[in-house]
């Protein structure tokens, strides 16, 4: 099936192109790539001119032989990017024969574990962002499909050289590329139309280190993570060690760790206590655009090193590994509370319990606590208040003015305590694995303290509106800043403000068309997503789970820290390698003919 495909998709070639480095260690490109990266121009009506990526059919695309020699370089991982559910109808793209009635009904069973779906070399977990094209569920099994906004080849990459040979070929053939490790990305950044896939998720080694020399100045624990590991992997890792040791990192258990996760920030489950994920890190091995291996850190390529804590996923370098902090670890605590349509069905009195749980975000945070719940109408699941280093009575007293409050005001609800003798166990314990396979969009928003001190109710009354219109909200009450050591990197400044991230997520029907599509977004931006920003007017919006059509991105993801972010994306990728939409860069980028080729505007 290989040689077949290379066949269909081959063209003139635009041969091979060297690359140079400078004598003195700066990153340079040769004359020939950049000649490539601005060979496809093209003019759309109106007169706007773009320099495109390069697609089958473009006369400068990769011929068949180019391709094999490729896969060579490779090891022989280059293979037709197949969508998951290809199995369940005859044919993809009327070309490739695909059906497999064994292999449809293990897609079928499989659709909506993110595990399984982690662990297949393209699959994204929301099919919104594959253009909801060949999902395992077809009319008849006489059908096509296409693969919609999939990428044509992936690479399942096995070592650092077939990374960089990887990244050597899209820049030298003027490629998409895209990184992906779980395809667990809200924001659809691990799909791309004709792309070329780099798959890090085969790169598992994780090493320990009781006392960590430097460079910088930590001497704790230390572990260097591949860039597939994801966080129960890394978790039961951790809990091996002699003492056993925890790493701040995702509540969703299938979250790669080493990859987007960090580089976009990371909060998860003990972030209030250690500060974010991007803040532990010590060092990073990386490839760049040019295809140059890099190490990062306190003392080599600082620069890099900041912009990779929290500068953006796929933004400035393609990530190997990385060295973070751990810490021993510790008693913990946990509290669920439910309000549902079992205690009440007065939307006005449910909505009161809501106000109550959230308006006291702030006590959460400044008590160490990291609170994960799901707001539906009538449904406030919240599991769990986290209590890192508390017993049941510590955490019983923080939220007991909580409980005051629903019963003071008439609120029923239901709940339950859980003791654990070490965070691990609460960690595999409580937290609920997520499902996959929603076609949604999503929008986002960061609270900060000030915000809820002063507009709880306003903030509230936001969500309501929000989940009026359709939404369901994943929250995450969280306060880097509280007991975070104080740490220099790209991370907007306001997550050390934060109080509470809320993610909004919003259905759209599998065969909703364009202007529906269109309407779907004008909620989430600018309806829902307007009334989120005017109740929290110091807050912010989340790289990792925001809003594509964020207004004013730049500021809203990064702050003050965008300028800087702007001229090392310059500097490590001026040819626009590395692409993820709304990260240091891409307003200079649009992807046009509905959403497929990737162009820069000129």
């Amino acid at each position: 099936m290989k040689s077949k495909i290379l066949i269909i998709f081959g063209a003139l070639s635009s041969g091979l192109f060297s690359i140079s480095l400078a004598q003195d260690g700066d990153i340079s490109f040769a004359e020939s790539d950049i000649a490539v990266a601005s060979s496809n121009i093209i003019t759309k009506p109106g007169g706007q001119k773009y320099a495109c990526k390069t697609y089958p059919g473009d006369k400068s695309y990769p011929v068949a032989s180019a391709w094999a020699h490729f896969n060579e370089t490779v090891g022989g991982n280059l293979q037709v990017a197949i969508p998951p559910g290809a199995e369940c109808y005859q044919t993809l793209d009327g070309v490739i024969q695909t059906f497999d009635a064994a292999k449809c009904a293990e897609v079928r069973a499989n659709w909506a574990d993110e595990q399984w779906n982690t662990d297949h070399p393209i699959s994204n977990l929301w099919p919104y962002w594959t253009n909801g094209t060949c999902t395992p569920f077809p009319a008849d099994s006489s059908s096509t499909c296409t693969r919609g906004f999939y990428g044509d080849y992936v690479v399942t990459a096995k070592t650092r050289a077939h990374i960089k040979s990887t990244i050597d070929f899209a820049r030298r053939n003027n490629l998409r590329l895209i990184i992906r490790n779980t395809g667990h990305d809200f924001m659809g950044r691990s799909t791309g139309w004709g792309s070329l896939i780099l798959n890090t998720h085969s790169f598992k080694d994780v090493t320990f280190t009781k006392k960590y020399t430097g460079p910088g100045t930590w001497r704790g624990g230390a572990a260097t993570v591949g860039a597939g590991i994801q966080g129960r992997e890394l978790a039961r890792l951790a809990n091996k060690q002699s003492p056993p040791q925890v790493i701040v990192m995702g509540e969703c258990p299938t979250v790669g760790f080493a990859g987007g996760f960090i580089q976009g920030g990371g909060h998860g489950p003990l972030a209030t206590l250690y500060g974010m994920a991007a803040d532990q890190v010590l060092s990073v091995d990386v490839v760049t655009a040019s295809g140059k291996f890099v190490t990062a850190n306190a003392a080599s390529n600082p620069d890099l090193f900041w912009a990779l804590k929290g500068g953006g996923p796929s933004t400035f370098a393609a990530l190997i590994s990385v060295t973070v902090k751990t810490y021993n670890d510790l008693p913990s605590a946990a509290v669920i509370l439910n309000i549902n349509f079992t205690h009440t069905t007065d939307l006005d009195v449910y909505w009161k319990g809501v106000d109550a749980f959230h308006s006291l975000a702030n006590r959460y945070v400044e008590n160490g606590l990291f609170v994960y719940y799901e707001l539906l109408p009538l449904r406030l699941h919240v599991q769990p208040f986290v209590g890192p280093n508390k017993t049941a009575a510590e955490l019983g007293a923080v939220v007991k003015p909580l409980f005051d409050k629903l019963d003071a005001e008439g609120v029923p609800y239901s709940t339950e305590t859980k003791e654990f003798k070490a965070y691990f166990d609460l960690y595999i314990d409580v937290f609920e694995d997520e499902t996959s396979g929603s076609p949604a969009i999503t929008g986002g928003r960061l609270y900060t303290r000030k915000d809820i001190a002063e507009n709880a109710t306003a903030i509230n009354d936001a969500q309501r509106f929000s989940i009026e219109q359709g939404a369901f909200i994943v929250g995450h009450i969280v306060g880097p800043g509280t007991g975070a050591p104080k740490v220099d990197n790209a991370i907007n400044p306001k997550w050390r403000e934060a109080a509470s991230f809320s993610i909004t997520s919003f259905t759209v029907q599998p065969n909703a068309t364009l202007a529906e599509k269109a309407e779907a977004q004008r909620v989430v931006t600018h309806v829902a997503g307007q009334k989120l920003r005017e109740a929290s007017p110091n807050g912010a919006a989340y790289v990792n789970e925001g809003d594509l059509e964020e207004p004013n991105w730049q500021h809203a993801y990064w702050g003050t820290n965008y300028p800087r972010l702007l001229k090392l994306k310059k500097k490590y990728d001026p040819l626009g390698v590395f692409y993820a939409r709304t990260t240091p860069g891409t307003e200079d980028w649009e992807t046009i003919d509905f959403g497929t080729k990737l162009c820069k505007k000129l």
